[in-house]
């Protein structure tokens, strides 16, 4: 494909949509061979309603937004820690909700269970219950028989429990590594957690030098100011773009501060006392917020820079 671009002509840049999921490596690809690319975000609504849509229209338009420059931003390099941060959280995700749901089913099993092992479980504590389960050894060959089939079936649930809850903890461990060496001083900060400041990190990405100053990390969060005058009245609104997890994560790093922040609490009267609503308050919390996470990122990254962290 790239030979069929270049004989063209000189390839200035090429436009590529998805660039983390099924443009991942295309991406790599064209990166490799020293081409300039742009990610290409969502398409013009109502071009798309005036045209239609199929491959060919989506390739004309992604061309002419990597032309022009418009609707496009520079990819995620998806190359160093960060990366492997994304992996590894999707990976715990995933087990966490495997693990509820077995949970759930042993819970529902042992409601519907024959009255003698009804009995012998229902006092138990939920890892008790777990453990107790997971150590018997019904016969596998009576599975005809309806207490067995119980017996082998609250057997099997919990063992399962109990590798997903090890594999979390050995994801736990992983995660906890990369953020020792990715952003100590980020977690160390009042009220931001390993779920906050994972999200954060990994909505800058690995290449945060593609995100000129704090205003572009707050726009990319969903937190900066939308101007909405009109005539006499000025006035900002909610910005309902920007990566909604990032903003969500900055929301309760606000609420925790308010809560347990001196600081963050006179500065919310302030705000009140000037006029401005709770919600618009608390909007303002969270652009302080966004600018110092990352004042915090980008002095990492120049950290690490110039000390790379050893494997």
């Amino acid at each position: 494909m790239l030979a069929w671009m270049r004989s063209f002509g000189p390839v200035q840049r090429v436009g590529i949509e998805a660039t983390g999921t099924y443009g991942a490596g295309l991406l790599r690809y064209l990166q490799k061979a020293s081409v300039e690319v742009l990610e290409v975000t969502t398409p013009d609504k109502s071009d798309r309603r005036k045209r239609g849509k199929n491959d060919d229209l989506d390739a004309q338009n992604a061309a002419h937004a990597a032309f022009t420059g418009r609707r496009t931003v520079p990819p995620k390099s998806r190359d160093g820690m960060i990366e492997a941060l994304r992996v590894l959280k999707a990976c715990r995700k995933t087990a966490v909700a495997a693990r509820r749901v077995a949970l759930q089913m042993i819970q529902n099993t042992v409601v519907s269970a024959p009255d003698d092992l009804r009995d012998q479980l229902r006092k138990l504590t939920r890892m008790e219950l777990i453990r107790t389960l997971a150590a018997w050894r019904p016969d596998m060959t009576d599975f005809r028989n309806v207490a067995s089939a119980y017996r082998i079936t609250l057997r099997s649930l919990a063992r399962r429990y109990l590798e997903l809850h090890d594999e979390i903890g050995d994801l736990d461990s992983m995660i906890g590594a990369i953020f020792d060496d990715l952003a100590p001083d980020l977690v160390a900060q009042n009220c931001i957690g390993h779920e906050s400041a994972a999200q954060l990190l990994l909505t800058a990405g690995d290449n945060s030098e593609r995100l000129h100053s704090e205003a572009s990390f707050a726009a990319l969060c969903g937190v900066n100011p939308v101007p909405a005058s009109s005539g006499k009245t000025t006035r900002h609104h909610l910005n309902r773009g920007g990566d909604r997890a990032a903003n969500s994560a900055l929301h309760i790093i606000a609420i925790g501060r308010l809560r347990t922040e001196p600081r963050t609490k006179a500065y919310v009267a302030k705000r009140i006392a000037e006029g401005h609503s709770k919600l618009e308050a608390i909007r303002c919390v969270k652009r302080y917020i966004a600018r110092e996470v990352f004042s915090l990122i980008s002095q990492r990254r120049r950290e690490i820079n110039q000390h790379p962290v050893a494997a």
